[in-house]
């Protein structure tokens, strides 16, 4: 099997050499933007399963601006972590009845988002009906590879251990059809997250993925320093002696 790391250099590669890849250049070392991004937000916006949501949790990513401005204008209460998780408040909220209708596009874009949000503990998600990854890429049965911080695990673990995402809560990703693959070449990892959804700007893929969630957070893949540094990590792990 391939290693994750294999692929992502594949994925960058590919997205650079068509010309796919869209501003933040390069696609190396990120969550690609890419052309059709858009369209893909439109087309998740279509879906049952966003209709239904009321509380998104969105990535910061350039790729997943469309899906989170369609958040706001659909009247959805949407989250935004803090970088790193590096504060106690580490989740952004923007609530689209305290910002004005016209700065819905500006608002959810990483440069602006801390002059509309209201920065919250994890608990005050309150239960979170979908959310939004981004990928490098990610299988037709819902394996996603993200840029290898696993910061977005980390996220989805402590969302779990809060009791705020559980089996009713949809986890789809956004991506240029060059990132989906058939199938996985790459190990999949007890903390990796599968998607639900895989949507692009072409086909929305219901994966019905065989993969199983992560139960809370994997402490094991959870260094000294990450304990050190990520407050509510420090908090979960205290209550739980670990």
């Amino acid at each position: 099997m391939n290693a994750k790391s294999d692929v992502r250099e594949r994925v960058w590669d590919a997205l650079e050499s068509a010309g796919i890849a869209r501003f933040p250049f390069p696609p190396h070392g990120r969550i690609p933007n890419f052309d059709g991004a858009d369209e893909a937000a439109e087309r998740l916006a279509a879906t049952d399963a966003w209709r239904d949501a009321a509380v998104v949790k969105a990535n910061p990513d350039a790729p997943q601006l469309p899906a989170r401005r369609r958040a706001l204008h659909d009247g959805k209460t949407l989250y935004m972590a803090v970088p790193r998780l590096r504060d106690p408040e580490c989740f952004l909220e923007l609530d689209p009845e305290r910002i004005d209708p016209a700065e819905y596009d500006r608002a959810p874009a990483l440069s602006n988002v801390e002059e509309y949000a209201k920065a919250v503990r994890p608990a005050a998600l309150g239960h979170v009906d979908l959310v939004l990854s981004g990928s490098v890429a990610v299988s037709e049965d819902g394996a996603r590879v993200g840029k290898g911080e696993g910061f977005s695990d980390v996220e989805f673990g402590v969302l779990v251990d809060l009791g705020l995402v559980d089996d009713e809560t949809t986890v789809a990703t956004t991506v240029h059809e060059r990132q989906v693959v058939e199938a996985a070449t790459w190990p999949v990892a007890d903390h990796d997250v599968p998607m639900d959804l895989v949507v692009t700007p072409e086909r929305t893929v219901d994966t019905d993925t065989p993969y199983a969630r992560p139960v809370g957070v994997d402490w094991d893949a959870v260094s000294d320093e990450d304990r050190a540094e990520i407050p509510i990590l420090a908090e979960l792990a205290a209550e739980s002696d670990r």
